[in-house]
């Protein structure tokens, strides 16, 4: 069965980096894009992130744009969000996301202190 398992969230204060991993297996991870979403306390899911099958396209939301980077590792089976000049507003849990199928994992939290 398709599982993902996010890895890597923490506390840490604003300006700091995070990186965070999502370990695919039950599929063959190198045909799937992949995504990260996170949700902050009262607010709706919200993407952060996109990576196409091949990692060859990404896309991200306004919010993060020149500060987080996704990718993967298809020999790996992973998927990476690597983050930089954390802010507080950046405070929520982050979830991987398979688009086809619409799997989840159990999410990570991160958490920027100011």
């Amino acid at each position: 069965q398709v599982q993902l398992v996010e890895s890597g969230g923490g506390l840490v204060q604003a300006g700091d980096s995070l990186k965070l991993s999502c370990a695919a297996s039950g599929f063959t991870f190198s045909t799937y894009d992949m995504s990260w979403y996170r949700q902050a306390p009262g607010k709706e899911r919200e993407l952060v992130a996109a990576i196409t099958n091949t990692g060859g396209r990404t896309n991200y939301a306004d919010s993060v744009q020149g500060r987080f980077t996704i990718s993967r590792d298809n020999a790996k089976n992973t998927v990476y969000l690597q983050m930089h000049s954390l802010r507080p507003e950046d405070t929520a849990e982050y979830y991987c996301h398979r688009i086809v199928g619409d799997y989840w994992g159990q999410g990570t939290q991160v958490t920027v202190s100011s």
